[in-house]
């Protein structure tokens, strides 16, 4: 058996969500002085690649500790859409299906080929990562339900399509007005008239809002080897693994895929 990591690095220079507090690292004993090389660190839940659990969006959802293990490693597929994916794209459930077998009850992460533009990465482009990717249609919701599907993840940093978001909605002022941008490319992309149509206000964080309460939650950020066309539309065993964070709403996590030889 060979073993993919499927995680993005972390550190001080990772991408993060706006607003939330970025990650800080810092020395608090040092070889030469105290015989020790010890770390502090201060950050957001949200930052790399991070398992978001119920309780992120519902009060007396499930927390990390709470999860079970079976809901976090078994069968299941990493399905291929980054030849299909660009600024802003989406994807729907039907695409999914046409490129592999999902099954009632998988672990299904996606791969829009978008951890290339993360900070870290050699093509990094933070306003492209952030602002522009990719999304499902909402639409995604009630499917992800009906295949029993406890957790899915993606290689963006949300699982909403940013006009399903604050991105797209009303940062407003304090995010330099990125809202308007992203709204006007959506705008020409789709058409001005359709944009109510294709993300009515009801489907606002619907990844979030109408999946936690079912206990379908996800996680984010995937990369690492997320891209590697051996792992893609076919079965294999996946895994996401966080710490056991005590009452956690979120925690990061290293995510894996494991390949038969």
């Amino acid at each position: 058996m060979r073993i993919f990591d499927l995680s993005q690095p972390l550190n001080q220079d990772c991408s993060f969500w706006p607003f939330y507090p970025p990650f800080e690292v810092k020395y608090i004993k040092r070889k030469s002085e105290q015989g020790v090389n010890a770390q502090y660190i201060q950050t957001s839940n949200h930052m790399g690649t991070h398992l978001d659990a119920p309780r992120h969006f519902v009060t007396n959802g499930k927390t990390i500790d709470e999860l079970p293990l079976e809901w976090l490693y078994g069968p299941g597929v990493i399905v291929d859409l980054s030849d299909t994916m660009d600024e802003l794209g989406l994807f729907t459930p039907e695409m999914l299906e046409e490129r592999a077998d999902i099954q009632n009850g998988d672990i299904l992460f996606i791969n829009t080929g978008w951890h290339k533009f993360t900070f870290l990465s050699p093509d990094g482009d933070e306003e492209k990562y952030i602002l522009r990717h990719p999304g499902p249609h909402y639409s995604i919701c009630e499917w992800l339900l009906d295949k029993k599907i406890h957790l899915w993840g993606v290689d963006m940093i949300s699982t909403d399509h940013p006009m399903n978001l604050p991105i797209g909605r009303f940062l407003g002022k304090g995010g330099l007005e990125h809202w308007a941008k992203v709204r006007k490319q959506a705008e020409e992309k789709f058409g001005t008239d359709k944009i109510g149509e294709i993300f009515p206000d009801d489907a606002y964080q619907l990844t979030h809002n109408a999946l936690f309460p079912h206990d379908c939650f996800h996680v984010e950020n995937l990369g690492g080897e997320i891209g590697n066309p051996e792992l893609h539309n076919k079965r294999i065993t996946l895994g996401a693994f966080p710490w056991k964070f005590k009452g956690g709403e979120a925690a990061f996590c290293r995510a894996v895929a494991f390949l038969e030889d």
